[in-house]
């Protein structure tokens, strides 16, 4: 399943004018043969906007997801988004897949908040595993942050994700997430990772860039710059079974010893 990953931090502020980069890059990634596009953390708003968030924030079947979902139907293909989701007097940190036929197929509430600035404007998730099914693949959604903690991948492999996908905003200086980490959590786990990252100054962060889509192996398929860049990658569930086959640590495990780690 070819990939797209929109490297963009769009217009901070701007629901209107994001879901109008939302809509270009979905022309570009369909035009490309991609049946996914994967944008980054809070990409609907913008991240560092203050209290904006809790007054740009939207319910999962809001406004934003029924455009989101028009988009995805006129392009043919399915998308998953980075926004602030209300739900009565709570805001989560969430991110949204939406299939190529508008359907809402999974909403995962980031779980790991990270910083006083997280703290303060959102409430955390608490299901760990949020998947669906997508074009024989199973998907799974994550959220920045939780893909630094070994036990939420790990219990996304051991549910059958294939493709897990990992909206970020991640800021100087933590580049080794996207160059070491993620890699190493797709070879570990073996799963594909599409790890789709902000760019640029927000406020009082600098976003590095450097998405990428790793695959069980350890390598990267694509990966991005510190720019404005829409990647392309292929998903090959061939590959993904013969490096399953090849690389046995989930059948090699020993949970009775693994105890202490809960």
């Amino acid at each position: 399943m070819r990939t797209a990953l929109l490297q963009s931090s769009g217009r901070p502020g701007s629901v209107v004018e994001n879901l109008k980069v939302l809509d270009e890059a979905a022309g570009r990634a369909a035009a490309g043969g991609a049946a996914l596009l994967a944008a980054p953390e809070m990409f609907l708003t913008g991240y560092a906007i203050g209290d904006d968030i809790g007054r740009l924030a939207e319910p999962a079947d809001g406004d934003s997801a029924d455009t989101v979902a028009e988009i995805a139907t006129r392009h043919g293909l399915a998308i998953t988004y980075g926004y602030p989701e209300r739900d009565g007097d709570a805001v989560h940190n969430s991110a949204q897949l939406i299939s190529a036929d508008g359907d809402r197929l999974a909403n995962y509430r980031k779980t790991h908040l990270f910083g006083d600035f997280e703290r303060a404007h959102f409430t955390p998730g608490k299901q760990p595993v949020v998947q669906a099914e997508l074009n024989g693949l199973t998907v799974g959604l994550m959220i920045c942050y939780d893909v630094e903690f070994p036990e939420p991948v790990r219990a996304h492999a051991l549910a059958g994700t294939d493709l897990l996908l990992v909206p970020t905003a991640n800021m100087h200086p933590f580049q080794l997430v996207a160059e070491s980490v993620v890699p190493v959590r797709a070879w570990e786990n073996q799963m594909y990772v599409a790890y789709i990252n902000r760019i640029g100054q927000e406020g009082e962060f600098d976003f590095f860039g450097l998405s990428t889509l790793a695959g069980p192996d350890g390598v990267a398929r694509t990966k991005a710059g510190r720019g404005e860049e829409l990647l392309l990658g292929d998903v090959d569930p061939a590959f993904l079974a013969e490096s399953r086959a090849a690389n046995p640590y989930l059948q090699d495990r020993r949970p009775g010893l693994y105890g202490s780690l809960a």
